[in-house]
This record gives structure tokens, C-alpha cells and sequence, in this order.
């Protein structure tokens, strides 16, 4: 990966974390507010709240909505992992190197810490700057859909009831299931900049659909061949589960041919918005180089 895309992948990490923080500071209450640092500020490749913000620069989207949006998506995805290290869920330990939350604290404040930060996702989208209100809501009803039954939380009950399925997943079933419970946010964070623009949403969202299926089948490929010191988490639990991947189902050499298909069909769909999607191409191209 170019030094530049590294650099600026860091850079809007940095500025997303200090919106965090910022909000957190502001409007946080010292009960809640540890354990909804610990689970948002804790790290991470920030590679959603980059999508939005960059998808922004595109449509010339102000860069203060931008953040906001990028900051929300944080939130939200955060919940998300949050609920899924519980023990009823996929029963975690590490997340980034560190305790999860229902481990550093319990169960309890684990489910409530997810709860606020759901919660805060949609708020920071209530009072975006130079958004259309109409442009905004659909922003608002587009991540309810995508983190809701029929998005990222329908893919967790699909892998959830995987787990106890009599018969591995065929390769369609896992496709709609990581469509579902990865691809959804991806797809959204993609396709924020358009809607906060009010333009056409088609391009990015073909591009979200394909870096999306990429990434997942990226992490399964790390799930086998990854450092779990770099992931930050225990690695290999799907093998161990007897659970169906995309690694299981093509095999290691055709899931990682299937991975580059997808990234040249995703910057293929960026070529509408010419040089200024650069940083969307260098995206999907990390997405299949990433070692974590």
C-alpha cells in the first residue's frame, strides 16, 4: 500500500477519534462513559469512517457533516462488536488487544455500553451541518436499515443459528449472511456522501457491494493464515467450530482470486467519479493486503 493511503488512513483515525472523545466528553455521564471509550476509542482501522468521509470529499460534502457521519458509523459499528464478544454471542475475550467489555466489566454493562452507543450513532446524525434535512433523513433511515432486522443484525441471528445448523452453510448462504452482517455498513458508510449530497448512490453502492464480500472473505483468510497478535483477537475459532467460509468452501487459493475479482469489479465501479475516488480505489485494494 502506498505510504500516502497509510498516512491518510491514520490521519482521518486520529480526527475521527477526537469527534469521539470530544462527544464522549461532552455529553457522556461518568457510569457509562468508560465503558463506551474503552469499546469506541480502543483503536481499530477506522476503514467505515474513512469510506464516509472520502465518499463526502467526492460530492464536496462539508468536511464538519462529514465527521459527524464518519463519527456516527463508529458508534454504531462499536455496538456491534460490543454485543457480539458477549457469551451468548461469539463469546470473545480480546477485541484490539484488549478485554471486551463484558470481560473488563460484565455482562451487563457490556449490553448497556452497545445500547448507548446505538444510540449516539443516530443522534449525531440528527444535526448534521449544511445536510438537507430530507438528505439527512435518509441517511438516518438508510443506517436503521442496515444495522437493523433486515441488515447487520439479521446476519448475526444468520450466523448465530449457523452455529447449531445440522449442515455447513453453501457458498450463496454465506454470501447473503456476510451480506447482511458486514456488508450492510460497509455499503452505508460508501454511499454517505451521495446521500448527504442528495446525487445518485448507484456507483458507490455496486463498489460497497463488491470491497464488501472482499473484506469478509479477506477475514477469513486471516482467520487462517493471520498473527493473532496483529489481529488483536483469537484467530482460527470458525475452523475450530466446524463452521463454513469462504476458505472452507473455495479453498484457500480460489477464495483469495475470488478477493482480487472483487476489488478490480469495485474500482471499475468507481469510474464515474475519476481521480477524486482515488482514495476509494486505495481502499479496496487494502482491503485484500491487510495483515489484521
Amino acid at each position: 500500500m502506498p505510504t500516502d493511503f497509510k498516512t491518510s488512513l491514520a490521519s482521518t483515525a486520529q480526527a475521527v477519534e477526537h469527534v469521539l472523545a470530544d462527544c464522549l466528553l461532552s455529553k457522556g455521564h461518568g457510569q457509562m462513559t468508560d465503558p463506551m471509550r474503552h469499546a469506541v476509542l480502543n483503536g481499530g482501522k477506522r476503514l467505515r469512517a474513512f469510506l464516509t468521509i472520502h465518499s463526502s470529499a467526492i460530492f464536496d460534502v462539508s468536511s464538519q457533516a462529514a465527521l459527524q457521519a464518519a463519527a456516527a458509523i463508529e458508534c454504531l459499528h462499536a455496538y456491534s462488536l460490543v454485543h457480539d464478544d458477549l457469551p451468548c454471542m461469539d463469546d470473545d475475550d480480546l477485541r484490539r488487544g484488549q478485554p471486551t467489555v463484558h470481560v473488563k466489566w460484565d455482562d451487563a454493562t457490556a449490553v448497556l455500553t452497545g445500547d448507548a452507543l446505538q444510540t449516539l450513532a443516530f443522534e449525531l446524525l440528527t444535526d448534521l451541518p449544511d445536510v438537507a434535512p430530507s438528505n439527512a433523513l435518509k441517511l438516518i433511515g438508510g443506517l436503521a436499515r442496515a444495522s437493523g432486522m433486515n441488515g447487520m443484525v439479521l446476519g448475526q441471528a444468520q450466523d448465530i443459528a449457523a452455529e447449531t445448523a445440522n449442515a455447513p452453510l453453501t457458498l450463496e448462504e454465506i454470501t447473503a449472511l456476510q451480506g447482511n452482517k458486514t456488508g450492510a455498513l460497509i455499503e452505508w458508510s460508501a454511499t454517505a456522501g451521495p446521500t448527504m449530497a442528495g446525487a445518485d448512490i448507484a456507483p458507490l453502492h455496486l463498489y460497497a457491494k463488491f470491497i464488501g464480500l472482499a473484506f469478509q472473505i479477506q477475514d477469513d483468510i486471516l482467520d487462517v493464515e493471520g498473527d493473532a497478535k496483529l489481529a488483536g483477537k483469537r484467530l482460527q475459532k470458525d475452523a475450530d467450530a466446524g463452521k463454513a467460509t469462504f476458505v472452507s468452501l473455495l479453498g484457500m487459493d480460489a477464495a483469495k482470486a475470488r478477493a482480487n475479482d472483487l476489488v478490480t469489479q469495485a474500482c471499475d465501479a468507481l469510474s464515474p467519479y475519476g481521480n477524486r475516488a482515488d482514495p476509494m480505489r486505495q481502499v479496496a485494494q487494502f482491503i485484500i493486503n491487510r495483515n489484521m
